[in-house]
């Protein structure tokens, strides 16, 4: 049952129909910013569309999220168009909560998937203080002004296949939300810290989907993500993966690396701060 649902609501994808999405802002032409932070053994990246508006996907472990912000918007400018908390893990919902204090939030995704830490009760008592408007991410979600075939940038959710809202599960790292950020010829894929499962969920139902010339590295290069497999249906020009240095768990594993090899690797924990700029038909990265 689950599984025709689930070709469902891909088959509506693939004749680009009636689709749920979000209509968060009305975006302009002018060029594409991603900056993935160096925010150590965490996940965050910050996303300037053409008109300008912001969006952070995950805020990393600590407070250093502030920081990393302060420098890339200016500091008159107290709102986000939009968060996304890909899961409620630590490392990358921690630096969120400093972010919801501190910012005026105008939107909000998320699975909504519960989870027994005061860490997420924070969380749910700064979502009611925050008056944000609050979405439940599920395939099929599009966060655009407008059908990604029109060539503005816009944002598909790939994953979770239904809505998690108020589900209670093992391994919120299986729930990840895994998007697909396109502009014109050129596209991002950011998949959380889904495992090596989900992935190839994915690859059986929405192979078509998943090609993008820069793809962020599933769980800080664990050998629990970035099969050989993913990587080669994803394709990527550039592959970023987003670790601590020296840290405990030896991420990237070597044998993601090896899986990458022949894609140009960047790292947080070698390069810093990486900043990829798309103007619809190729990249610039810079750090």
């Amino acid at each position: 049952m689950r599984k025709n649902h689930v070709f469902n609501i891909l088959g509506i994808l693939a004749g680009l129909n009636i689709l749920a999405w979000i209509a968060v802002w009305e975006l302009g032409q002018d060029g594409l910013e991603v900056t993935f932070f160096d925010v150590g053994q965490g996940d965050a990246a910050f996303i300037e569309m053409p008109g300008g508006q912001q969006i952070l996907i995950d805020g990393g472990p600590s407070s250093v999220i502030l920081e990393k912000l302060g420098k890339e918007m200016p500091f008159w400018d107290r709102t986000i168009d939009l968060i996304i908390l890909t899961h409620p893990e630590h490392d990358h919902m921690a630096g969120l909560l400093e972010v919801l204090k501190r910012y005026e939030v105008e939107n909000i995704l998320w699975t909504g998937v519960l989870r027994d830490t005061a860490e997420y009760e924070e969380w749910i008592k700064l979502l009611q203080e925050e008056g944000a408007k609050i979405y439940i991410a599920e395939s099929g979600m599009m966060i655009s002004g407008s059908p990604a075939s029109s060539g503005k940038p816009g944002f598909l959710v790939l994953y979770p296949f239904e809505s998690l809202e108020s589900k209670e599960v093992k391994n919120t790292n299986a729930t990840s939300i895994i998007l697909r950020l396109s502009y014109g010829e050129t596209s991002f894929l950011f998949t959380g810290d889904a495992p090596k499962s989900v992935e190839s969920q994915l690859l059986s139902l929405a192979k078509q989907l998943t090609r993008a010339g820069v793809l962020k590295v599933g769980h800080h290069g664990s050998k629990t993500s970035t099969s050989a497999e993913f990587v080669e249906a994803v394709s990527p020009d550039i592959a970023v993966i987003s670790a601590g240095k020296d840290n405990k768990y030896g991420h990237p594993h070597q044998e993601v690396l090896d899986n990458l090899s022949g894609v140009k690797v960047l790292r947080t924990d070698l390069d810093g701060d990486i900043k990829i700029v798309s103007n619809g038909a190729d990249y610039i990265v810079k750090n």
